[in-house]
């Protein structure tokens, strides 16, 4: 039965495990993410289907399930598995998309190299997911395509089936058309974006970015602009905008761009963070952090998060403030995103140099500065963390949004805590009640984080207050809704919906 309602995204739904010899399909462990969001309007339409790819041996191995009917809790829908060998997974994934494409969709134009690119390649992974999608797609059907490794996956689709609606969600920054245009692809990836119904981002200026980039190389016209809410448009942001492009039109068509702003699952954290076992382990970690104040900073061991610029900043601050020392502890958790990657091998052992010395400089038998926690921390400990925290330290130097701060702002039901956020966060545009910090000034890193640490209780309660307010309102399910209302708008109208 064909499907009403198509997803495409690069992971599949679901946990793969083997018991026994048998292949077991299990829901994630947490709730808390977009696959589940995503899963959940399954539920809308009588029929559901799920595109990702799977690594496979041998593609023409017959015994390969290519696809797989899933009954869960969100219902029964169909999983369209592409089996990719393992030398297209890293064509395809980890040399295009990571070494070509994230380094000019963070700004980081130095670290950008498209010698060991095969175009071919990532045309023909793309192509299969768009064919996949075309055959699952019921007349009329939505597809809504996730993330920049399947930018291709539009255009081909259009080809394929002109009748479907697609819609296409960016979830990583869009640079500025300077920027984007060092991609010898640029025309090719645009006109496939264009051939959606409607373009997600996560706020104002990567809209407005993609529509400068369109421009700058298409006959690209503005239907439609809007002033940005005053909830997206925090002052204290490197990347607010007053206004944002919400309609384009393309060769004849009229193309929505929607800022949607991706959130955290905020009723699951609260209910994990007021649980007893929660509340225990906050007090174990209170009990061993005695009259230390703990600051935490969660995310990737990425050049794109600042880890290095951050330690270094700690480092400073031990070192300029002796007060501190015996008194101050970072828990400092960067994860690799890839550890096959020389890039972030080598973030790595420099988080690994400079936590060594600090250690060494300022650290006691009794007392040590840095923990650095290279490997993954179960969620429910780091809950537990968000709630022992004094401050929480997020600064990246380019992040399409960054969920980490707003899972901590959720997981502060004491209503206490600090966020101190990189104003290139995507979230910063929402989260003013932050104190922002510009990581690429020492001055602007030193000063906020010793801000945060001497705030009074009724401002820090204030900013809380603020903080959690907007995180409450821009949960995962507005992201979702957002992004669906629009286009449905488009579907029903033919107008951009207000």
């Amino acid at each position: 039965m064909p499907s009403d309602l198509v997803i495409v995204y690069h992971r599949q739904p679901y946990e793969e495990v083997v018991v026994d010899g048998r292949t077991e399909y299990r829901e994630n462990k947490s709730p808390n993410g977009i696959v589940p969001t995503l899963k959940s309007f399954f539920g809308r339409v009588d029929k559901g289907a799920w595109v990702a790819w799977k690594e496979a041996e041998d593609p023409a191995n017959p015994d390969f399930e290519r696809v797989i009917e899933i009954d869960d809790a969100y219902g029964r829908y169909t999983v369209s598995r592409l089996p990719l060998t393992k030398e297209q997974v890293s064509s395809f994934y980890h040399i295009s998309s990571k070494e070509a494409f994230w380094p000019i969709l963070h700004g980081f134009k130095e670290r950008y190299n498209y010698d060991p690119v095969d175009w071919p390649t990532f045309r023909e992974v793309n192509w299969a997911f768009a064919e996949a999608a075309a055959n699952e797609a019921a007349e009329g059907a939505v597809v809504w395509v996730h993330d920049y490794n399947l930018w291709l996956v539009p255009g081909y689709l259009r080809k394929l089936r002109p009748d479907v609606k697609i819609s296409f969600f960016h979830h990583t920054p869009f640079p500025s058309a300077d920027m984007f245009n060092a991609l010898p692809w640029r025309k090719e990836i645009l006109e496939s974006l264009l051939a959606c119904d409607v373009v997600g981002f996560h706020i104002p200026r990567y809209v407005n970015n993609f529509y400068s980039a369109a421009r700058s190389l298409l006959d690209v016209d503005s239907s439609r602009r809007e002033k940005v809410v005053p909830e997206m448009n925090a002052v204290t942001s490197a990347l607010s905008e007053q206004s944002v492009v919400t309609e384009i039109s393309y060769e004849g068509r009229s193309i929505r761009l929607q800022a949607s702003p991706v959130g955290v699952d905020v009723g699951y954290i609260e209910t994990l963070a007021a649980s007893p076992e929660t509340e225990e382990k906050v007090k174990a970690i209170k009990a061993e952090k005695g009259d230390c104040k703990l600051v935490l900073s969660v995310g990737r061991t990425d050049y794109t998060k600042g880890g290095v610029e951050q330690l270094e900043s700690f480092e400073r601050l031990l070192e300029s403030n002796p007060a501190l020392r015996g008194k101050l502890r970072l828990m400092h958790v960067s994860v690799a995103a890839n550890a096959n990657m020389t890039a972030y091998q080598e973030i790595q052992e420099q988080l690994e140099a400079l936590a060594g010395r600090i250690n060494g400089r300022y650290g006691t038998f009794e007392y040590q500065p840095v923990a650095l926690i290279s490997r993954p921390v179960p969620f429910s400990d780091l809950v537990a963390y968000y709630r022992a925290a004094e401050v929480a330290w997020i600064t990246p130097l380019a992040d399409g949004m960054n969920l980490v701060c707003k899972e901590f702002c959720a997981a502060r039901t004491d209503g206490d805590g600090v966020l101190v956020l990189s104003e290139f966060a995507g979230a910063a545009v929402e989260l003013g009640a932050a104190v922002p910090t510009n990581p690429f000034s020492h001055r602007s890193m030193d000063s906020g984080i010793l801000y945060a640490l001497d705030l009074p209780e009724e401002d820090r309660r204030g900013r809380m207050r603020d903080l959690r307010e907007i995180v409450a309102r821009h949960d995962i399910r507005f992201w979702a809704e957002d992004q669906m209302q629009a286009f449905e708008g488009r579907m029903t109208t033919g107008v951009a919906a207000e």
